[in-house]
């Protein structure tokens, strides 16, 4: 069983693969780290991308710098990314190459950009510029690692994006390379595994824990536990603990209505965010549907949750409810009734008291909520004013598990 604290509850760059504006970097010569070596002083055993940094090292996929060190932190240019690269896989290539005008053949990564050039892992800006010593954000290394190795997301991207807190940041042209990129596991965020801080310049031991899960994904390497990977599937028989909050939205009207001695009503809700693990692992997906019912009683309203469908169809005994809605609304027959009621659903009950009261029998500022009939079970009687349970459903309905929630 999880326990209770695994839960969490939930600067624009220029797109750098060949869409981009503004002006062409200068011609430079550059520097690269090249002594190659498996431990470094700066990056201690206890550090988080230390099992990364020191595979690779091994592996001689990224090397140290002159002095021993490592310089972990450090930003990672578009040229020393693609020397990564060139060393990492041994892809065919895709492409011819071309002449970047920003990389002259004396530059000491001209050679392992045309490579990622050629296998398609790396793409150049408008006029045949690479610009070779820009920093490489971390979205931008994703999406060069799912195009070269020819990954596609599957699914519902926002879903999928719906994992990170910051997910909505995620550029346009990036979204499908950074979802398939956190469905392949090869997103490592630290120290928050729900921040994906995608247009943030990505650092050498950044790079390194995504190179070498791309290398895991292409069965290059054994995987490593750590953590800050991103996603997985988690494994059959996990519970969900009871009293765990489910997060619920409401789609089509910010109002419900219901009469103090409304007959249960049918009402169907979805997950309003994706129920996760503290490993970014996707339990609940987000706009899975939450079927239950309204139910009231003489002092207050509460939505009863049944079952959760899940997008692809499989179903979820739940049992859940919200706390009991106390607030009330009065209706009377005055001018104000229709901007009270409009864009408002409302049980059976509350429709004949609405309709008793204001003699509006044509509903037309509302809508009944289907599964009951108007009128049954109603005791009281209508006059001049009725008082009817109003609920918010997206802020008044939050779900509380009464129950572990076994998922299969």
């Amino acid at each position: 069983m999880l326990s209770s604290n695994a839960w969490k509850s939930g600067t624009t760059v220029l797109v750098a693969l060949g869409l981009v504006t503004g002006t062409v970097a200068p011609i430079v010569m550059m520097s690269t780290p090249a002594y190659s070596q498996s431990s470094f002083p700066d990056v201690p055993s206890n550090y988080w991308a230390a099992p990364f940094i020191s595979e690779l090292a091994a592996r001689g996929v990224i090397v140290g710098f002159e002095n021993g060190a490592f310089r972990p932190e450090q930003s990672v240019t578009r040229a020393e990314f693609a020397s990564m690269i060139s060393k990492a896989f041994n892809k065919p290539r895709v492409r011819e190459p071309i002449t970047f005008v920003d990389v002259p053949a004396n530059n000491w990564a001209a050679t392992p950009i045309q490579r990622a050039y050629t296998t398609g892992f790396m793409a150049g800006y408008p006029g045949n510029v690479f610009r070779p010593s820009e920093n490489i954000p971390r979205s931008q290394v994703l999406v060069s690692l799912t195009s070269g190795l020819n990954y596609a997301p599957t699914g519902s991207i926002d879903t999928t994006l719906g994992i990170f807190a910051d997910g909505n940041t995620v550029l346009q042209f990036a979204r499908n390379g950074v979802a398939a990129a956190t469905q392949r596991r090869m997103v490592v965020n630290f120290p928050d595994i729900r921040l994906l801080r995608p247009n943030q310049v990505a650092t050498r031991a950044e790079v390194a824990a995504f190179l070498f899960q791309a290398l895991v994904g292409t069965g290059q390497v054994a995987a490593i536990q750590s953590p800050f990977i991103v996603g997985g599937v988690p494994s059959a028989g996990i519970k969900i603990p009871a009293g765990t909050a489910i997060p619920v939205r409401f789609e089509g009207a910010d109002k419900v209505l219901l009469a103090k001695n409304e007959p249960p009503t049918p009402f169907r809700m979805k997950i309003a965010q994706n129920v996760v693990t503290s490993q970014g692992q996707v339990l609940i997906p987000a706009g899975s549907d939450v079927v239950g019912q309204l139910i009231t009683t003489p002092n207050g309203a509460q939505f009863t949750a049944g079952e959760i469908v899940l997008p692809d169809g499989k179903r979820l005994p739940i049992n859940a409810a919200s706390n009991l809605i106390t607030k009330t609304e009065t209706i009377t027959k005055s001018p104000s009734t229709g901007k009270i009621v409009a864009g408002t659903v409302v049980g059976a009950g509350a429709a004949a008291g609405i309709s008793a009261v204001t003699g509006d029998r044509n509903i037309k500022f509302y809508e009944v909520l289907p599964g009951a009939f108007v009128g049954a079970g109603l005791s009281f009687l209508f006059r001049d004013r009725v008082d009817l349970f109003a609920i918010n459903p997206n802020t008044d309905l939050l779900l509380t598990l009464n129950s572990d929630l076994l998922l299969p």
